[in-house]
């Protein structure tokens, strides 16, 4: 059994969900993965959010406990003796901490970037207002205005399909994957009143995601979070 590698906290996710043609994630998908549906759809997501509290192993690393991650995401499954382990596939994790991009990219071969970053969560009369903010070139940014009050998420929901996936996928090469698990528990969500998306897609994730830029979100989420683990990973071999 995996022992734990990272615990922390990931709080105040937004979560902006467009659909995607299955074609375009070809080059992208893992050895051993295929692409996860939901009611036929094939969907990528734009997450910003804060890691809190983060340990390696255990201990608090200096000046690394708390920063923001944003990331493009798309949706998959690996089966295994007869049952599907849902995960995730990362196009690009952007923090602010350069450690954290060492570290991720060479334990778990994930695509890690450096970039400036910045956030802020107001409560306001009307509700919680939640921005994350990174720089390449110019600053992108990504907000939502969301009711102050968390729901429960439906059982088969869009809401249950984008938050319950509990292992990453990285695709090493054509062979090989790395393969790590994800534990949480159930998260809530606050209804969203309001959101904004300024973000060059082309300049932070290639030509292939360009189209994101006039896309119109399917849905836009903000999650509360929880405690988290991730574990050792492991290789999949074809």
């Amino acid at each position: 059994m995996k022992k734990i590698f990272l615990t922390a906290e990931w709080r105040k996710l937004i979560m902006v969900n467009y659909a995607i043609d299955p074609q375009l994630l070809t080059r992208y998908l893992p050895a051993q993965t295929e692409l996860d549906l939901w009611n036929g759809t094939c969907y990528v997501s734009l997450i910003g959010f804060m890691f809190l509290n983060t340990k390696i192993k255990g201990i608090p690393v200096p000046f690394h406990t708390n920063f923001e991650e944003v990331n493009l995401r798309f949706y998959v499954k690996h089966l295994e003796q007869g049952v599907y382990k849902r995960g995730v596939v990362f196009i690009r994790e952007i923090v602010p901490k350069p450690a954290i991009t060492l570290v991720a990219n060479t334990l778990y071969g994930e695509k890690y970037k450096t970039m400036p970053m910045q956030h802020s969560w107001e409560t306001k009369p009307n509700g919680l207002a939640i921005e994350y903010r990174w720089k390449k070139q110019r600053w992108h940014s990504l907000s939502v205005l969301a009711e102050a009050a968390p729901q429960s998420i439906a059982p088969e929901s869009e809401e249950e399909f984008i938050t319950e996936h509990y292992w990453g996928y990285t695709k090493i090469n054509d062979r090989e994957t790395s393969a790590y698990e994800v534990g949480h528990p159930r998260w809530q969500v606050y209804p969203v009143k309001e959101h904004s998306v300024s973000v060059d897609f082309e300049a932070l994730y290639g030509p292939d995601f360009s189209y994101l830029q006039k896309a119109t979100p399917l849905s836009v989420f903000l999650a509360e979070g929880s405690e988290i683990f991730i574990k050792e990973g492991e290789t999949l071999t074809r």
